[in-house]
Formats: structure tokens, sequence, C-alpha cells
């Protein structure tokens, strides 16, 4: 067993999960015969519904009931064909109580492939709202839709994408992480949460297993979520905020002295996640302590869920720990040494050899990789990606030392040139000189950057499996598709990344005007070798369609986080396709 929670802390869970999970494969009774009229009074299903991990034969089934009186609540579910119910396939009922804060999930069983169906849950005469999910296809398949969303920051803002992506007709939501933050009031992002009636509960940051369900029941009052959830199944996987911020294997970059053991709030919020989400339990078998999974689509698409987070994440590197402070210089030769490490993992040696058997086995047409940080080598000049800079500053200073050197080559400057270097050249200090010389470095080490050797044997082995690899992306708040190559420069396939939901992106990491957005992403993207396409200002949600001949993501993003009005904001919405067998991102 790799490095992780302890086996102890995953029996645990797996206890939790298991009494939470009715599995069922037929008809096991009619649970609207369930007549518990004082019962039903009592009750009520204020966190709406929500299905996922959707199989072949089999969706999992989610809801919570709030009971006016604590005591255990038992509660009947039913799937059907319809949206009347009158053509039931599954039906049965399961207890909950204040031991997995009164959540219910249900494994329904012995469906048909690639069908729509409809559940509810009922106790008594109260019923859930219905909620909607469609199974997994075998055999040819046409084409397959995923939504993919990630990062919903609570009080930055309102749940637009999420409204979005309920209205969208999708085979699947992908949610790659950051379904909640662990902040808690006056935190991250929250400047305008009191005005938007959007402050967090608790009001304390969280570290409690109470605290995360608090946080947990709060997100799923709002009815975007509720509404995306309610339309279509899930496959999610968690990542950093699930936990604290920047988590790794054995801490976080949040989690602080005096508060309390890493592992005991690790394990607290973990908990939480499998009680509150639409996510198969864990099992108790010696490999079963792990989110990261696959979901066949028929023979069209396959994906592969990963964990890059919690089970095998070593610490992320530090770039104050190359700098000399005295002088402002960059150890570049330790940085490449450390960072290139083959001892250094993000997956973890038992995920990684499972992901590798994976790929060079799998037979389905598109390989894809659902996973939470990007893949692509997102390197900009040092000072930039240090925060020492501005792009835009960076571009003009870089722009008058040409300017130098061309006129001390004795090269012809125009009129307008001669100008600006005069009034300019006074700019060029040792100090900017120096900072212009600096290295390209990555601007994001809690990414695939920081972990350049076992991003190479992923790579590696998708080009000796001469897959049609697309990997989907969330984490940076950010738009991007990118062109995956290998240390040697061979194509091996695409980067599609979508924005976030709500939480700011690099228009506050780089302090980027409004008015410099344009300007500043074409300049970004001209400094990174196989980017093709970055929003670096705009939350929305990512589509990705799949056929035979090519996989098409569309970007789309909402008008104002800030307005409770939900608006799409169709001028910059943007599209990028990749043919089969191409391994790089074309015009549409």
């Amino acid at each position: 067993m790799q490095k992780g929670l302890s086996r102890r802390h995953f029996l645990k869970m797996s206890a939790i999960g298991a009494g939470s999970t009715v599995l069922s494969v037929g008809l096991n009774g009619c649970g609207s015969d369930n007549d518990n009229a004082e019962q039903a009074a009592a009750v009520r299903f204020d966190h709406g519904v929500a299905s996922g991990d959707p199989t072949t034969n089999a969706l999992i089934l989610w809801t919570r009931v709030t009971p006016d009186e604590a005591g255990e609540v038992t509660v009947y579910w039913e799937v059907a064909t319809d949206s009347g119910f009158s053509e039931l396939v599954n039906t049965g009922e399961t207890v909950t109580d204040a031991s997995r804060d009164y959540t219910v999930k249900v494994d329904a069983a012995g469906l048909e492939s690639g069908q729509h169906y409809y559940y509810r849950f009922g106790v008594g005469e109260t019923l859930s709202p219905v909620g909607h999910a469609k199974t997994l296809p075998v055999g040819a398949v046409a084409s397959v839709k995923l939504a993919v969303v990630s990062c919903a920051n609570y009080p930055a803002g309102h749940f637009h994408a999420y409204q979005g992506v309920a209205e969208e007709t999708v085979d699947a939501v992908l949610h790659l992480g950051d379904y909640l933050y662990e902040y808690g009031q006056g935190g991250y992002a929250s400047e305008d949460a009191a005005e938007m009636g959007r402050q967090v509960l608790p009001a304390n940051e969280l570290l409690s297993l109470d605290d995360y369900r608090i946080r947990y029941a709060q997100y799923r009052t709002d009815t975007q979520l509720q509404a995306a959830h309610a339309a279509h199944a899930f496959i999610a996987v968690w990542d950093d905020h699930e936990i604290a911020n920047d988590a790794w294997r054995e801490g976080a970059e949040n989690h602080n002295e005096g508060e309390g053991e890493y592992d005991a709030r690790q394990l607290a919020a973990l908990q939480a996640y499998f009680e509150w989400m639409p996510i198969r339990p864990p099992g108790s078998s010696e490999t079963s302590d792990t989110i990261y999974r696959s979901f066949a689509f028929g023979e069209l698409v396959a994906l592969h869920m990963l964990d890059t987070r919690v089970i095998g994440r070593d610490q992320q590197l530090d770039y104050a720990t190359y700098m000399d402070p005295a002088t402002g210089g960059f150890d570049a030769e330790r940085f490449v040494a450390e960072v290139s490490d083959p001892n250094r993992t993000l997956l973890g040696a038992e995920q990684l050899t499972w992901l590798q058997g994976t790929l060079l086995s799998n037979s389905a047409t598109w390989q894809v990789l659902g996973q939470q940080v990007l893949m692509g080598r997102m390197v900009l000049p040092a000072a930039i990606a240090t925060q020492q800079i501005s792009i835009q500053e960076f571009a003009d200073l870089a722009y008058i030392a040409q300017l130098a050197q061309r006129a001390q080559a004795g090269d012809t400057l125009t009129q307008e040139e001669q100008a600006y270097l005069l009034a300019n050249a006074h700019r060029l200090t040792p100090e900017v000189i120096a900072m212009l010389q600096l290295p390209s470095i990555p601007y994001n080490l809690d990414a695939w950057d920081g972990y350049a050797y076992e991003r190479e044997v992923v790579l590696g082995t998708a080009l000796a499996a001469n897959s049609n690899l697309v990997v989907l992306a969330g984490d940076t708040h950010n738009a991007w598709a990118n062109n995956l190559s290998d240390a040697s420069g061979n194509p091996v396939g695409v980067e599609f990344a979508t924005a976030s939901v709500s939480s700011p992106g690099l228009e506050e990491y780089l302090n980027i005007a409004p008015e410099d957005v344009v300007a500043t992403e074409a300049g970004i993207a001209s400094l990174v070798e196989g980017l093709e396409y970055l929003n670096a200002a705009d939350r929305g949600y990512m589509t990705v369609t799949f056929t035979a001949d090519k996989a098409v993501a569309q970007w789309r993003f909402v008008a104002d986080i800030k307005s409770d009005i939900y608006q799409l904001n169709g001028e910059r919405s943007h599209g990028a396709v990749v043919k089969a067998g191409q391994k790089r991102i074309a015009e549409l």
C-alpha cells in the first residue's frame, strides 16, 4: 500500500461509505407504500438530489433529508424510465441518521445501458425533487458529450456556470475538484460576499468533520448547483480545497500550527466528501483506498479519472528556496535538478502503474484523462512567474532592451523607435538587465510543471500506445488549450482546461487591468510554447464532444458572477478541435 491516508483511516471511511449505501439489483418492494405520515411531516429535502459514477447498469443516487428531530429516518427511493414514475425499474429503502449527516447514497443497479432514467426519494408522502441521469453505453457509439467544471467558491460569486451546465444536453458532468473552499468568512475572494448574501458557513475555516459538513450543506442549498446535479450524473474527483489549499500527501500550505493534526483534518474532510458527493465509497480491499478509476463510454471514449492530490503527491517546490534575496539571483541548476528528480511523484507508484497499464491496454478511440492540474508546460520569464513584474511592463522593458541591442549593433532604427529608446533608455538599469536575462520557469509548481519526470512517463506511455490523448484539467480558474509534447518535442496529445465556476484567475494573480486582458492573453500565448488558447479573466464551464474523427472543446463564459442574473457572455465563447490521429489542436 502506497503512502497517503493510513490503512486504519480508509477502513474507517469504508465503513462509513458502506453504511450509507444500498446495493440493489432489482425491484425490492414498493417504496411508495411507506405511509409513515408522522415521520414524513417532520423531514424536508432541502439539499436536492444528485447522481454519479454511472456504469452500463448502475447509478449512484444521492440525497439528504433534513429532519425536524434527531433520530433514524427511513428513506425510500424509486428509479423509472419516465418522469411521472409510472414505469418503475428499481426501488428500495434504507435508513439514515446523524452518523452520516442524514445523507443517503444508493447504488441502483439492474439498469439498461445507454438509457435515460429518472429518480427520486421519499419519506412517507414527502418526496424529493426529481433527478435525471444516463447510464453508460456499450459497443459502437456515435458521439459522447461531457461538461467539465471546477473551482466553485461560494463567497466569490453566483454559480451561474452550474446553471449553464444544467441546461446543456450532455452524457455526464466531470467535476475536476475544488467543489468547495475551506476558508472562513473574510477569506479568499470574499470581498463582496456580504453584499451578495453569500457569507460562508461556518464562519471559521474548516477543520472538523462538522465544519466540512456544514459547508457542504450550505453549497448544496444553492439552486443553480442543485439544478446541475438534478440534470446530469456527475463524475467527480477531489482537488486541494476539499481539504486545504495546496494539499499534498502529508500536509497542506493552508494547514498551520495550532490547527491540530493534518491527518485528522484530512480524514474529516474526505469523510464529508464521501457523504455529500455521489461517488462510490471506497471498499476495504488493499487497493480500494483511492478514487482513481475508469469509465467506458462504449468503444469511443475511455475516461480515466486521476487523483493528483491526496494519495501520491510529494510536497510542492517553492521558488523562494532558489532565490538569493541579496542579489535577486535564481539557482536554475538546482531547481532543474530537483523538479526533474525521477523519484519525485504526483500520482504515486501504484496509481502511475495503473494508468500506464490502462493506457497501453485500452482500445477506445479516445483516451481521456480527467484530472485536476495543468499538464501543459506553462513556462514564463522568471520575473513574471515569480510576480516581480507585470507582463505588460516586462514586454515594454524587453522591447527597450531589444532597441538598445539593435542600436549598438548598428541597425537602423525608425524615427519613432529612436525617440522611444531615447526617452526610456534610463529604465535599463543593471538590475533590470539582470532580470530580463533570468530563465523562463513554470509559473505554477503546484501543477505537472512541478513534477516533470512523472509527466514524461505519462506522455511517453501515451505515445507508445499511439493514443488519441485528451487531458482535461481545472484548478487554475482559467480556460486553456495546449498542445502536449514530450521532452524531445514529439506530439503526444492535447489538453483542454476549464475556467472556474466562480474563483478568480490570472486577472487577479497577475493584477491584469480589465482593459489589458485581451493584450495579456495574447502576450502569454506568444510566450508559452504549445499554448493555443487562453482566457485569463472569465468564469464559466467547458464541454467536450467526441466523435470517431474529432474531439471538439467549447468554452462558455458567464457575464457577471456578482450579479444574481444568469447570462452567458457570447463574445468570449471559444472553440477548439483535435482530429483523431493528429495529436494537435486545429482550427474549428
